[in-house]
């Protein structure tokens, strides 16, 4: 691998670049799902490449190849230093790069069980057990599960003389019990939706999330649904769970911070912010108990956004997004850190593969834990509606305005839980939203979600993003009903 990045750098600064960078990536995947007592899908894929970018003319160029070859990796660099320069022909201004030091490093990330040392068998004796539970509680009409694995190596290089290869393992594992009654269809996932939970860890995170143990409860709560009154309409008191809250994180506050969102480039496919430069250290995001970094270093934990170095080998960093309340800080890169004053980038490059060219993405976007438990909340609180688990989620392309649903729901009386609730949603505008949060929960409460589907850039990306959040209570906020009887 080094040998490969090394000539790639060598032919691009032989064709006129000024700046490079190679990242050799070999990614190894494995996806299991059952479905109904059977197994649905099993495959392993293997992606080894190299991708090449580089500064020709003040102008970016990038290109990639599989062939690793000696002549392939020479047109690939050649490629790159090509584009730059056509690139340039419509360049608005130079590409002008925040300083960074040279860095030799090697780092590997959490993984106590390789989850490719399971046999393929156990796991899916794991889930079909898994399955078996769902489907024995009456009136589940469909149980899946999932398991999902990757092993990624990297090799970075640059002109500055970095050479940074770190290994890293990413699980995730998770089911979903749904139950069609009449016209209605009511579904229950854990321990999240849209695939569970991943972390950057080994089999280690699946044993630690007991599924078996979980199923019966989980399948009981997707029938119960159907006798659930529905969500009632109005302005309430709410309190988000904390995997909920990580999805609130992720689309109201991580999205937004996305420096190149914010100057434009990335207008086309994703949207833009609300979040404009001038806003920085002077608007009130939260309330004063509202405190949110991006982390990517690994003590903040084993999020899908962790890892020693980012794709442009600048080291992970702990950046203060909303400080009391106040926001503070962006995502930014190398070449837009100037754009809002910093001498140096948040390290928040990456890129999902080695044929993609790195964007600035979220690390581990998270919410910093308050005081007390679950049950202190709920103690504490006299009328409100308790959301939990995600089901559905919109928000313009500036990040403002929004609503989501989520799978279950139930009311708070008096500081007990009350009745279950079917269908809720709700509503807000982002500011108004985080400045009506008046209870944050502990760290016994906190749990580092993992996002592994945010999509970005053209050609879309989709990349693994963390969130750390503990259950929560919004002041105020207008609930409703997704589907009515």
């Amino acid at each position: 691998m080094k040998d490969l990045a090394k000539r790639a750098l060598d032919t691009a600064v032989a064709q006129g670049a000024t700046y490079g960078d190679v990242r050799v990536m070999d990614i190894r995947q494995r996806y299991l799902t059952t479905k109904n007592g059977r197994a649905a899908q099993v495959r392993e894929s293997e992606s080894l490449g190299l991708g090449v970018r580089v500064i020709a003319d003040g102008a970016w160029g990038f290109a990639s190849t599989d062939d690793l070859s000696s002549s392939g990796v020479d047109r690939a660099a050649a490629q790159a230093v090509a584009i730059a320069r056509a690139s340039a022909l419509c360049k608005k201004q130079e590409a002008l790069l925040a300083p960074e030091e040279k860095i030799i490093d090697r780092w590997v990330g959490p993984c106590r069980i390789d989850p490719f040392s399971v046999p393929v068998s156990a796991c899916l004796d794991l889930m079909l057990k898994v399955d078996a539970e769902l489907r024995a509680v009456q009136g589940v009409t469909l149980a899946e599960a999932a398991m999902d694995f990757r092993h990624i190596e990297q090799l970075f290089v640059s002109t500055l003389g970095s050479e940074i290869l770190q290994t890293k393992t990413q699980t995730g594992a998770g089911f979903v019990a749904t139950s069609f009654h009449e016209s209605e269809i009511q579904r229950r996932s854990y321990p999240n939706s849209f695939g569970g939970q991943y972390q950057t860890k080994g089999y280690e995170l699946v044993e630690e999330l007991d599924l078996v143990g979980n199923a019966r409860r989980i399948a009981e709560q997707a029938v119960a649904l159907h006798q659930a009154e529905q969500c009632p309409s109005g302005v309430r008191d709410i309190i988000l769970g904390s995997s909920q809250l990580g999805l609130q994180i992720h689309e109201s506050i991580g999205h937004p911070i996305e420096l190149d969102r914010v100057l434009g480039t990335e207008a086309n496919f994703a949207g833009m912010s609300f979040l404009t430069v001038e806003k920085l250290n002077q608007l009130q995001y939260g309330s004063g108990i509202v405190n949110v970094v991006a982390d990517a270093t690994p003590a903040h934990g084993p999020g899908l956004g962790t890892f020693a170095y980012d794709d442009e080998g600048v080291p992970a960093q702990c950046t203060p997004i909303i400080k009391d309340g106040l926001f503070v800080g962006y995502l930014t890169s190398r070449e837009t850190a100037a754009a809002v004053g910093q001498m140096r980038s948040s390290g928040a490059m990456r890129a999902e593969g080695w044929n993609r060219i790195p964007l600035i993405r979220m690390t581990n976007v998270s919410l910093l834990p308050g005081r007390g438990t679950l049950a202190d909340l709920i103690a504490d609180t006299e009328d409100a509606i308790y959301f939990e688990t995600n089901r559905s989620w919109s928000i313009d392309d500036r990040r403002y305005n929004f609503q989501f649903g989520t799978e279950i729901a139930w009311e708070v009386k008096k500081g007990k839980i009350a009745r279950m609730l079917k269908n809720p949603t709700y509503a807000g505008i982002t500011t108004d939203f985080w400045n009506s949060c008046d209870f944050i929960c502990g760290p016994q409460a906190w749990t580092l979600w993992g996002t592994p589907n945010c999509g970005k850039g053209q050609p879309m990306q989709t990349m693994g993003t963390g969130h750390g959040a503990a259950p929560a209570r919004f002041r105020g906020v207008q609930v409703g009903v997704a589907y009515k009887d």
